[in-house]
């Protein structure tokens, strides 16, 4: 694996020695905690949750803890505002504020007392994330942002977990990434491997079962 990977996050020491990693549990934020224990003193690690509590995140809170010694601190994602007040698979409630990706940044600061936050974007991900990071940097001292993995290709990432023997969140090995959506397709293969799980979502989203029932019929209609 190539040197050049490693210079943004050693340049990355030389600013801070504290970092908040965000964490999903997928594969590109799992390199990304793993290179900064390596390279900075003090991590914090935050987790943003769709709906809490459920297993396959209980399981890789459990492995992150015993491997790094990590608590995780666990707070609701910033969607969660636009889907409640504008009812994703469940009733609108416009009272609930619409909650910016800024002011959750700024509370995890406020609560951890550390500028810079490290996640796990990638210049290959989409053209929008590639323009962002052309024109921010990998270390944007403006927002306080850091991209330990962003020059990594996904087969270097693959590589380096192989290689360290990590592991990733249980759910993105069934869904080929971190729970993140209410898609159809992956509340039909939650449902089907984490059924406990899909009973938990349906609590906070009742409606979830038109996603899961959208899939199953064009899924039945295509085949």
């Amino acid at each position: 694996m190539s040197a050049i990977l490693f210079d943004n996050v050693k340049t990355a020491k030389m600013v801070t020695n504290r970092i908040v990693v965000l964490f999903s549990g997928g594969k590109d934020s799992i390199v990304t905690l793993d290179l900064c224990t390596r390279y900075f003193d003090r991590i914090y690690l935050v987790f943003m949750y769709l709906v809490p509590g459920l297993s396959f995140h209980k399981a890789m809170f459990k492995w992150v803890q015993a491997k790094y010694g990590l608590e995780t601190i666990q707070l609701p994602h910033f969607m969660l505002s636009e889907w409640f007040r504008y009812g994703t698979l469940r009733t609108p409630d416009f009272d609930v504020p619409i909650v910016k990706t800024v002011e959750v940044y700024n509370y995890i600061r406020e609560q951890t007392q550390c500028y810079w936050i490290a996640g796990g974007e990638r210049i290959a991900d989409s053209i929008v994330r590639r323009a962002m990071m052309k024109k921010s940097g990998l270390i944007d001292s403006n927002r306080g942002r850091i991209y330990p993995v962003g020059m990594w290709k996904k087969k270097e990432i693959m590589k380096y977990i192989k290689n360290k023997r990590l592991k990733i969140s249980p759910e993105a090995r069934i869904l080929g990434h971190s729970f993140r959506s209410l898609m159809p397709g992956e509340m039909y293969l939650l449902k089907k491997y984490y059924p406990a799980d899909y009973e938990k979502i349906q609590e906070w989203f009742p409606f979830v079962e038109t996603s899961t029932k959208q899939y199953e019929f064009f899924h039945e209609h295509k085949n």
